[in-house]
């Protein structure tokens, strides 16, 4: 009889929590091939900017509501934009060294949403657990969604995440050789 009792009482908790948990989740994959970041650093004397590949993504949606996400970035990818020539393969090199992402070492930096709150029609503040160089931390910003599309700007806190090189939280004397520690990301989003 005890068992009988204890398996109805399993039952019913069981219904009550499917009754309340949604199942209408949709993981829709980004097209990394119409999806892109852009970066753009800055230092003392002017600003470099360039692009970065996604190389997996998913926003995840229970009916039109962002619930979700989680991205791959192959950092070996970086490249600066405004340069071209010996300037570009320069910098683009310096970035994938060891004194800024190290890219040999980690190929991947990843994002996951921990996070979403919807702050208007199309808008969501987001936090989620962001990795570089195998350290996480949580970031927070907003990402908008338009149809299949999804934008964001994200700031990014470099000396955060072991990136030293001419940061004036790590060196002093750096003069006009100092390197702002935060830059922007910016994702415009296809899925």
């Amino acid at each position: 009889m005890k068992n009988l009792v204890f398996s109805a009482i399993i039952a019913v908790i069981t219904m009550v929590s499917f009754a309340f948990t949604s199942m209408d989740i949709d993981k829709k994959a980004i097209k990394t091939d119409k999806s892109k970041i852009t970066w753009k650093g800055y230092k003392m004397t002017g600003s470099h900017y360039g692009t970065i590949a996604i190389k997996s993504g998913v926003l995840e949606f229970d009916k039109d509501k962002l619930t979700g996400g989680e991205f791959v970035v192959d950092m070996a990818t970086i490249t600066a934009d405004d340069l071209s020539g010996e300037s570009k393969g320069k910098l683009e090199n310096h970035l994938k060294s060891d004194d800024f992402f190290g890219s040999a070492k980690f190929a991947e930096s990843k994002l996951k949403f921990t996070s979403v709150k919807m702050i208007g029609k199309n808008s969501y503040r987001v936090t989620g657990d962001l990795t570089i160089k195998s350290t996480t931390k949580p970031v927070t910003f907003e990402l908008g969604v338009y149809g299949n599309k999804a934008n964001a700007t994200v700031k990014i806190d470099r000396s955060a995440y072991d990136v030293r090189y001419g940061s004036a939280s790590f060196f002093n004397d750096l003069q006009d050789k100092v390197i702002y520690d935060e830059f922007d990301l910016v994702a415009d989003l296809e899925f």
